[in-house]
């Protein structure tokens, strides 16, 4: 039998349907559909956000979904900016927010499994790093996105379906807050096994040179 549905769950549904509401507010301002920006919108989630990262969320389920949306608004806060600045700038725009359920094809199932090999898989040929190690994913915003290109760019030429970047973010996260215990970094590798693009992720070994 399921668990029951808690309050703050169908809170984190209504935040989630709030956030998706934005992003076609927002795409339909730049395609000339509205006359201004969901300023509105966009302040309400904010103020919604801020509400619940003043909680202290015991369940562990619900804090991660949590944390994804989280991340979730603030990339696309981020791109909101971005795109305003373009348009400022007289360039051509918008880039379109990633939506985690848009597109012909789904995503395959993500998951970071953890290894203590190195062996397993081999390293993608390319110029960026296929290992990062993380230990605060939102303070090394940076290392996640290059390690989530290395990851899509391998996946494209094996011929597998993209994976939204919101996923990957809260994949991330959940890996560093599962295996990151007392501070520990966490090994992220990108690679290949049987044909396939594998993801795994390890805890540094602090007596490993």
């Amino acid at each position: 039998m399921a668990p029951p549905i808690t309050e703050f769950s169908r809170q984190l549904q209504t935040l989630e349907g709030e956030i998706k509401k934005l992003e076609i507010e927002y795409q339909n301002f730049f395609l000339g559909r509205t006359p201004k920006l969901p300023w509105e919108t966009r302040s309400r989630i904010e103020n919604t956000i801020k509400q619940y990262d003043r909680l202290q969320i015991q369940n562990t389920a619900e804090r991660f979904r949590f944390q994804g949306l989280q991340m979730k608004f603030s990339a696309f806060c981020e791109l909101w900016e971005r795109n305003l600045k373009q348009r400022e700038l007289g360039r051509p725009g918008p880039q379109r927010p990633r939506m985690s359920d848009s597109g012909s094809s789904p995503a395959a199932p993500l998951a970071a499994s953890r290894r203590d090999d190195d062996g397993s898989s081999s390293p993608p040929a390319s110029g960026r790093p296929s290992t990062v190690s993380l230990r605060d994913p939102e303070a090394e915003a940076d290392k996640v996105r290059a390690l989530y290109d290395q990851f899509s760019e391998l996946r494209r030429r094996k011929g597998e379906p993209d994976v939204p970047f919101e996923r990957f973010q809260g994949v991330v996260q959940a890996q560093v807050s599962k295996l990151g215990r007392d501070g520990a970094d966490v090994t992220f590798k990108v690679g290949e096994k049987d044909g396939r693009v594998t993801f795994t992720a390890k805890v540094n070994n602090p007596d490993e040179k």
